[in-house]
């Protein structure tokens, strides 16, 4: 049989779609040429498979060889297409029966015939569920598990699977389905945070409602290590967040072969020199970025002044829409994007403006310079600002431990909950329709909330962020309504302008 087909598939953005792997074998001098728009990976697969074919104790045909991945029209990353081509040119010289156009193949072979991990397995099963059996790795297995009623094939090397084709010997199929266990003790804790009470009461409330939040304060008064700890507050993930995020960290290739799942919601904190690619996704073959891989859990962006403008500003559609859209010539891709950001810097160059106890070292100029780094926009869609102050001697000397996150978590939970019971999502992704609905205020809150708009001269959307906030508040305290002192503490969080001179 001079031509074989077989399936194969690429991945592109978050979903996979089928390439149909053409092989066609003629008389001639001997060569090899893969043909649909390859990239370097898949190019230098031709010396990678005809290893792996000659060391799998079969014979490479020497004739003239050309693979074809279609459509032509797709680029092709990856050495996901290794397995594939091979299997492609032994069944077309004759050496192993005609693969069934239900099976899909994918997986990267070593020079010696054994297969070795691939990246985007999760979104290749789960978008492909039309192919009845899927043969891949054996060190995929586990990942490939957490999609149901699905034939799943492991196997460890190629010359197994000549064996399974010929019908020689048999190949297993896998069942098990990995169970995903939440983490049980976090690295760290709000027991071993000393004072900040007021940051910590701030954390707690945009976990429940998955507010964003703005931390400024001196050098050393904690800002990190309460960023740090807020996936330790946050609600445990359900079984389709645990896929959805296992699926970001599957394609962008950081998914641990012991781990083959992500049992924490994710904490990304890029540094300030990250690029708006690394930040946003992108690339010749666009892979997730930074504020990709916090979805479902926490981007922390220290030193947030210090990020280039064009960073900054790239934060301002995905923290509105809760996606991001990468565009690119061939094509726009869409990648999910709902994080808590937690953003903190500190209020001037020297860090001390406003600290009792050291003074500040900076000139109104160098401040009003530092300051006006982070754009008004940006500032307007963080819903939380909090100043957090230097530590006193008493309260990090004291040995008493304060309330262990897992009592906040509880707490966090149940407002949670209330949320999803009657939103479905948490109340920071209110629409203006749901604001109206559930966010009705009482007379005597109306009048504050009035005073509050020509005292702060708020923006609409500010306006409307206090009342998400407010709602958020009194999901906290189990209230079925915002009361005055909801919307009281909503508007504390508001930034207050700092004098400095």
């Amino acid at each position: 049989m001079p031509l074989a087909k077989v399936n194969s598939a690429a991945v592109i953005g978050l979903d996979a779609f089928p390439i149909e792997v053409e092989v066609d074998i003629s008389n001639g001098l001997p060569s090899f040429t893969i043909v649909g728009l390859p990239d370097k990976a898949i190019e230098e697969s031709k010396e990678r498979v005809r290893s792996a074919i000659k060391n799998s104790g079969v014979n490479f045909p020497m004739n003239r060889i050309t693979v074809n991945l279609a459509p032509a029209d797709i680029k092709k990353e990856g050495p996901a297409y290794d397995l594939a081509i091979a299997l492609g040119i032994l069944a077309a010289d004759g050496q192993i029966p005609e693969i069934n156009q239900n099976v899909l193949l994918v997986g990267e072979l070593a020079l010696n015939g054994s297969l070795r991990h691939i990246n985007g397995v999760l979104p290749m099963v789960s978008s492909l569920k039309k192919f009845s059996e899927i043969i891949l790795p054996e060190i995929n297995r586990h990942e490939a598990s957490l999609v149901k009623d699905l034939e799943i094939r492991p196997a460890k090397d190629l010359k197994s699977l000549i064996f399974y084709f010929k019908k020689e010997k048999k190949l297993p199929l896998y069942y098990q389905k990995f169970r995903i266990e939440a983490p049980e003790k976090y690295e760290y804790d709000f027991e071993n945070i000393k004072g900040q009470e007021q940051a910590k009461r701030a954390l707690e409330i945009a976990a429940a409602g998955n507010h964003n939040v703005y931390f400024s304060g001196p050098p050393g008064s904690g800002k990190t290590m309460l960023a740090r700890t807020v996936p330790s507050i946050l609600p445990n993930m359900t079984d389709e967040e645990r896929v959805e995020i296992t699926k970001i960290y599957s394609v962008a290739g950081l998914l641990p072969n012991d781990q083959p799942t992500i049992k924490s919601r994710p904490f990304r904190n890029p540094h300030h020199t990250a690029s708006s690619v690394a930040l946003v996704g992108g690339g010749t073959f666009p892979k997730p970025g930074e504020i990709t891989l916090a979805h479902r859990g926490v981007l922390f962006m220290d030193e947030f002044a210090e990020f280039p403008r064009s960073v900054l500003e790239a934060l301002r559609q995905p923290l509105e829409d809760g996606v991001v859209t990468v565009s690119r010539a061939q094509g726009a891709l869409t990648f999910p994007a709902k994080f808590i950001l937690i953003a903190a810097q500190n209020p001037c160059p020297c860090g001390y403006l406003g600290d009792p106890v050291k003074s500040c070292i900076c000139t109104p100029t160098q401040i009003l310079r530092y300051q006006k780094r982070v754009s008004g926009p940006l500032l307007d869609r963080i819903d939380i600002h909090v100043e957090v102050p230097r530590v006193k001697y008493e309260k990090l000397a004291s040995e008493e431990l304060t309330e262990n996150s897992l009592k906040i978590r509880e707490r966090v939970d149940k407002a949670r909950q209330i949320q999803i019971k009657r939103l479905g999502k948490a109340n920071a992704e209110m629409k203006p329709k749901e604001i109206k609905q559930y966010c009705a205020l009482d007379q005597k809150s109306k009048d504050l909330l009035r005073a509050a708009m020509h005292q702060l001269n708020l923006s609409a959307r500010q306006f409307t962020r206090i009342l998400k906030l407010a709602r958020t508040i009194a999901d906290l305290e189990g209230s079925g309504n915002i009361q005055t002192s909801h919307l009281a503490e909503a508007l504390q969080y508001r930034p207050k302008e700092q004098s400095i001179y």
